[in-house]
């Protein structure tokens, strides 16, 4: 570890066979598969499904993820269940099941090398009642926030999704500032389904889109104006948004359905942060330059393909200032209460 404090890693998954087994034999499981299908397409769905199995000790095995966290300069890392994990189509019963046995999976992780690991839950976004017993039952686990994605398609309404503007959500909102949990946001799934079906445009163009569209719902829709002390962290840089925040704040100049927000939207980029996926130097060098050093955090996606093995190298080659670069690897994660604290006993 350096003298300047831990390198931490703020994007990096697990799988929860316990999470698995809950859900295992549910007709939901099947037609949600059956939607990724649509989305991803035929290919993506064999490669995605190699990939998986390919690297699924780095997402069980806590030694092979310790070795090549010390491979990658990495001291600490924040984990969180797959995205794959979610199970948006679950009934409350069974969603309570879900984030229960996420959370006690990923402290159970985490207890393994407690000075390595901090943990991150998962929220059930499908069901906006359940969305405080979750980021509670998180909390009491020890967990420092949760996990959620940028929609949830409402379960036998495939015509409604629960958008981050949703007023149902308002008591989430409310709970998370004032415990100061962090809310990741992880896009798993774009509505523009079967149009990304090739090419991986699912995950290269969809994930970033998704970002972008939720993180407008909160900024446009007033939840950080009524919510200021939200710590909110956008995987994936946050996609689209941070870097084209111009045309969001002509609309907000402009049109009155825009004004739901108190200030043009390009300034709530210093009420959110981001990790560091952005893959090109320029690109982490423009989301600093628009959010601020301190706003971004550092992100691997491990151990999957569309992440890095090596997020402290691409840091040092967008050449920032030392200040800003110890900022990116371990200040702001400080400042987030992202470092590992001991976790309960699972249960």
């Amino acid at each position: 570890m350096s003298a300047l404090g831990p390198v931490v890693d703020v994007h990096a998954h697990v799988i929860v066979p316990e999470v698995e087994a809950a859900v295992t034999g549910h007709p939901g499981l099947e037609s949600q598969r059956a939607l990724e299908r649509v989305r991803h397409g035929t290919e993506s769905m064999a490669v995605s499904g190699r990939m998986v199995a390919e690297r699924m000790a780095q997402l069980t095995d806590v030694d092979r993820r310790l070795a090549d966290m010390d491979t990658a300069g990495v001291d600490v890392q924040v984990i969180s269940p797959s995205p794959s994990q979610y199970h948006y189509w679950t009934d409350p019963d069974l969603a309570r099941v879900v984030f229960r046995a996420a959370h006690r999976g990923v402290a159970a992780v985490v207890a393994e090398e407690p000075a390595r690991f901090a943990g991150l839950g998962l929220l059930p976004l499908h069901h906006p009642a359940l969305a405080v017993a979750a980021l509670e039952d998180a909390l009491e686990t020890g967990l420092a926030g949760v996990e959620l994605s940028s929609h949830a398609l409402q379960p036998g309404a495939s015509e409604n999704t629960v958008e981050l503007s949703d007023p149902r959500l308002e008591p989430l909102w409310a709970r998370a500032a004032e415990t100061q949990a962090v809310l990741f946001l992880h896009p798993f799934g774009c509505t523009l389904d079967a149009r990304l079906d090739r090419f991986y445009l699912a995950n290269t163009v969809g994930q970033p889109v998704e970002n972008a569209v939720a993180l407008s719902h909160l900024i446009f829709s007033g939840v950080l104006d009524r919510h200021p002390g939200l710590r909110i962290l956008a995987a994936h840089g946050g996609g689209y948004l941070p870097t084209y925040l111009g045309r969001s704040d002509h609309a907000w100049q402009v049109r009155p359905e825009a004004r739901g927000c108190a200030h043009p939207p390009s300034s709530y980029l210093r009420r959110l942060w981001f990790d560091s996926l952005v893959h090109a130097p320029e690109a982490l060098r423009a989301l600093v330059a628009a959010a601020g050093a301190d706003r971004v955090l550092l992100g691997s996606d491990y151990p999957f393909d569309m992440g890095v093995p090596d997020p402290l190298d691409r840091l040092a080659a967008c050449g920032l200032p030392a200040a800003d670069e110890h900022a990116v690897r371990t200040a702001n994660a400080e400042h987030l209460r992202l470092l590992p604290t001991p976790v309960t006993t699972p249960r």
